[in-house]
């Protein structure tokens, strides 16, 4: 049995990958994608693409939540959500984010700060009508982080959007759509043996990536 706030004796050690100092060369658009493509290969890791999304209220408060890569690219980092849930006002106030995949079975962590703004809406509803029916209709019936009476209620609204949505196809809702978060710096963490582990940070500065390795 765990005794109660007594933690100390989980360890692990980190012994399988290293960052060398080549990969200050590299574009960190160039090693993102190479580490995803890791994830996406090894069989423990289920949503390769699931990330923490960080942001800052108008109370000057940090919320984090897990959310979807749906595309990634030398523009940036594109996720979908409700523009009204407490992530997209949040961001409608004060727009730096913070994004951060963590890969256990790898021992690789990606921390992503950046800006975040709304894709077109083109791209919006080409995305929209690309999803599965039923997520398509959970988009039209969630009035995202809003205080709901009861789960039934949720789902009456769901059975009864669903048979009207039967006859005519669903439109994406305007209030809903997409966000490309573009980096202003990367940190690529490598756990390492002896708690010693590799951190090479980029910071975008004058239109160059600039790279430095950082005490762990």
């Amino acid at each position: 049995m765990i005794q109660e706030g007594n933690l100390a004796n989980f360890r692990k050690s980190y012994e399988k990958g290293v960052i060398s100092d080549n990969f200050k060369h590299f574009s960190p658009f160039y090693i993102f994608q190479k580490w995803f493509e890791e994830a996406v290969e090894d069989k423990h890791i289920i949503e390769p693409n699931a990330m923490t999304l960080s942001t800052i209220s108008s109370e000057n408060c940090p919320k984090s939540r897990i959310v979807l890569l749906k595309k990634f690219d030398l523009d940036g980092f594109t996720f979908f959500t409700n523009y009204n849930s407490t992530k997209g006002k949040s961001i409608q106030n004060n727009n730096n984010v913070c994004l951060n995949f963590y890969w256990p079975s790898l021992e690789k962590q990606i921390i992503v700060i950046g800006n975040a703004n709304r894709i077109p809406q083109k791209e919006s509803d080409d995305y929209f009508n690309s999803r599965p029916h039923g997520s398509q209709i959970g988009a039209i019936v969630s009035k995202q982080s809003e205080v709901i009476d009861s789960r039934e209620f949720l789902e009456r609204k769901f059975i009864e959007l669903n048979d009207y949505y039967t006859k005519i196809k669903p439109k994406r809702p305007k209030n809903w759509g997409g966000y490309l978060v573009k980096p202003n710096s990367f940190e690529f963490w490598q756990g390492r043996k002896n708690r010693l582990h590799d951190r090479l940070e980029f910071i975008y500065e004058g239109n160059t990536w600039t790279s430095n390795r950082l005490s762990p």
